[in-house]
């Protein structure tokens, strides 16, 4: 059953769905922030000093917006190894799939009822178990659904509408938080709360989408074990394993990615430019993501995975370093659009990869480790940028890049493919 272009339509119904569904997640991204700073009733000990060992810190509003955040980051990354071997030993994912959009949902939903932090907190919280679940279950999937020379695409395709959720929630949602209150058959509503109602809303279209199209494959649970260790060496010769290497280097990938963010101030500062440009330069690697990850991601199922990875992490070298010494806009939006490319060049062939190296019933531990990795950089790079920028501005990008030379490394050195992910048998597969 495919679409146009070749397209297993399952795909586009898991597609569509991750979309809405990281419309919702972006959409707390901006709202949460500004929910908390005015309408949430913060602790009593907000302003008081901590010391931890040597080092005090005040307990301040932005320290506790940004736990709100991570808390759903670092729950979300480090659960998918342990739900996505759960889905594995019960050879089910459709199940746990829709339990995660449930609790996404609720999250959400509890958000239009409570008011204070701890609350938030716990919500969050559940957001980030129930995003635990539906991120390795989607990409288990997709990996299952896609013959052998068709994975590249498909999950090209797949993160390519995950980004666009992702890039177009934000703006959405700042555009109904800014325009409301707002009048629903009698009632009025805050515009945080019609954000919130969105993003339930959301979470339902996708929990519609999987229930009525997506089912479990049918040799799935035949295929559920009890042998689903992850492994670290190479079990067939000396050094890493090359899910486990493509894991490290997926962090890496994404640590290069998530450095530019936290410093809007510093940047808008040192190039002399407003918010708008620096919107620009943020969505210039979003577009380019958006742009190249299913070409790309069809031309490694023809070209083999390994060359892309290759050429994407010595695109991203020279584009994340640049980012340090560059002193006009228009330069860094291009630099922006470089790595984006990187990204896109590096992510989906990783994820084929990984899919073209799992053993079969072990997709959703497998690739587990890439999307939990992905999670884990992004999280380790928003924080190490904030810290290192202290430092100079150009730290950051230098400490990332260095990164990268240990990621271009670790692809060269400890990455190889099935030679048949490589052939023109593999890439006419039906």
């Amino acid at each position: 059953m495919a679409l146009a272009l070749d397209l297993d339509s399952r795909v586009v119904t898991l597609a569509l769905a991750r979309m809405v569904d990281s419309v919702a997640n972006s959409f707390l991204v901006v709202v949460l922030p500004l929910y908390i700073g005015r309408a949430v009733a913060l602790p009593g000990f907000i302003g008081s000093a901590v010391a931890v060992g040597p080092v005090s810190f005040r307990l301040t509003e932005a320290l506790l917006i940004g736990v709100v955040l991570s808390l759903f980051g670092f729950l979300n990354s480090l659960g998918q190894p342990f739900t996505g071997r759960l889905s594995d030993r019960t050879g089910r994912r459709k199940v746990y799939l829709l339990f995660g959009l449930a609790l996404v949902a609720l999250g959400s939903l509890g958000f239009l009822f409570l008011a204070d932090y701890v609350s938030v907190l716990v919500l969050r919280g559940l957001q980030g178990v129930g995003a635990a679940f539906t991120v390795p279950m989607t990409v288990a999937l997709v990996n299952e659904y896609s013959a052998e020379g068709e994975r590249g695409g498909n999950f090209g395709l797949f993160n390519t509408f995950r980004l666009l959720g992702f890039g177009t929630g934000p703006l959405v949602a700042g555009v109904i938080v800014e325009f409301g209150p707002y009048a629903l058959r009698g009632v009025t509503l805050s515009g945080f709360d019609a954000a919130f109602l969105v993003a339930v809303v959301a979470a339902a279209v996708s929990f519609g989408l999987v229930t009525l199209l997506i089912d479990d494959p049918e040799q799935l649970a035949a295929q559920a074990g009890d042998d689903l260790s992850v492994a670290v060496r190479n079990r067939d010769g000396p050094g890493l394993d090359p899910v486990f290497a493509l894991a490290l280097v997926t962090v890496v990938m994404a640590m290069s990615f998530a450095i530019f963010a936290p410093l809007a101030n510093t940047i808008n500062e040192r190039l002399g430019q407003g918010d708008l440009l620096f919107s620009v330069q943020f969505g210039a690697a979003v577009l380019a993501n958006v742009l190249f990850q299913l070409p790309i991601g069809r031309l490694s199922d023809r070209f083999g995975r390994r060359p892309f990875l290759l050429g994407g992490f010595v695109l991203l070298l020279p584009a994340t370093l640049l980012q340090g010494f560059v002193t006009t806009s228009l330069s860094m939006i291009a630099l922006r659009f470089l790595q984006g490319a990187a990204v896109a060049a590096v992510f989906a062939p990783s994820l084929a990869l990984a899919g073209d190296l799992a053993t079969e019933g072990q997709s959703g531990s497998t690739l587990s480790l890439l999307t939990m990795g992905f999670g884990l950089g992004i999280a380790f790079g928003t924080l190490l940028s904030g810290i290192l920028v202290g430092f100079g501005f150009a730290v950051p990008f230098v400490v990332a890049t260095a990164a990268g030379v240990v990621g271009l490394f670790l692809v060269y050195t400890q990455v190889h493919e099935p030679s048949a992910a490589s052939t023109p048998a593999a890439a006419t597969t039906d």
